[in-house]
Formats: structure tokens, C-alpha cells, sequence
């Protein structure tokens, strides 16, 4: 595969970033199936994600799960409230959680003091509400407040070179 010393991209990169920005496919050979979409061989479809995984350009590859028809009819963004100091110390506790997809800290919006959230899944909002608090305790943090999704209007993939 061409190395490139500035991360440009080449054209079966690019071609191959496109497609994984949709569905992998069901199938019983999605890697020889996306290449056959695009022109290569399975084995370069291969190499081309190695390389992109290498040069720290692709980090990983997700399954999305129908949470709501699986059970999970609940989730809620939890927006905290922690010193900038514990900011590391509870980010890597609360990301630990198997019930969080999601963890990150925004600078606050004026009015709006919480500067790390997490996004967590359970069968319903009191199954949320007591993960919180079990995620309080053990990070030691008093201020949270759950933000409960009430309607999905749109949950899309990235979609890169379009």
C-alpha cells in the first residue's frame, strides 16, 4: 500500500473509506463482497484497512445495535458537572461503564455548568436514573442531570467522501 508521509489518501482509500461509512454487510464474505463493490481483490480490501488502522486513520469498526427492539428502551445523555482538575480521573471511570457509548467533556455553554457527558442505555428510565447514581457514587460526583431522548429523528453513519 502507497505510504504517504502527510495522511494524504489515496484513491482506493478513499474509495474504501465511502463504503465503510454504510452497511459491511451480512454476508458470509463481507470483505471479498465490499471489494468486488469497488474494484479489489478481498486482499487488498485487507490491506488497504490495515494500513489505514496503522497509520492511526481508521480506530475501529462498530455494529450497530436497534436498541429499542432488543430491550434497551431507554437511554439518556447524563451531563456532569466535574472539576476541571478530576476531568481525566472521571472521564476514564465513567467511559469504563459497559452501559456508556459515549463519553466526552465540551467547554460549558454559558448558563450551563456540566462539562462531561455520557450516554448511557438500559430497559427504562428508572433502570437510567439508578445506573447514574451508581456512576455518582462511585466517581464521587454530586451534580448530574439526565437528558432522556423522547424521539429519533435521525441516527446516521458519517458518510466521508460522498
Amino acid at each position: 500500500m502507497p505510504e504517504n508521509s502527510q495522511g494524504e489518501l489515496t484513491k482506493d482509500e478513499k474509495k474504501l473509506i465511502r463504503e465503510l461509512g454504510g452497511d459491511l454487510g451480512a454476508g458470509r464474505t463481507p470483505y471479498a463482497d465490499l471489494a468486488s463493490r469497488i474494484g479489489l481483490t478481498e486482499d487488498q480490501v485487507i490491506g488497504l484497512i490495515r494500513g489505514l488502522r496503522e497509520r492511526g486513520l481508521l480506530r475501529r469498526f462498530g455494529a450497530t445495535l436497534r436498541h429499542q427492539k432488543s430491550g434497551f428502551t431507554a437511554n439518556a445523555m447524563v451531563a456532569w458537572r466535574v472539576p476541571d482538575e478530576r476531568l481525566d480521573e472521571v472521564g476514564n471511570l465513567l467511559a469504563s461503564f459497559r452501559e456508556v457509548t459515549h463519553c466526552y467533556h465540551r467547554h460549558p455553554a454559558p448558563g450551563w455548568n456540566n462539562n462531561l457527558y455520557t450516554m448511557i442505555h438500559a430497559e427504562n428510565q428508572e433502570a437510567c436514573h439508578r445506573l447514574a447514581a451508581r456512576m455518582a457514587k462511585e466517581a464521587a460526583v454530586d451534580e448530574y442531570e439526565l437528558l432522556f431522548s423522547d424521539e429519533e429523528f435521525k441516527k446516521t453513519s458519517m458518510r466521508y467522501f460522498a
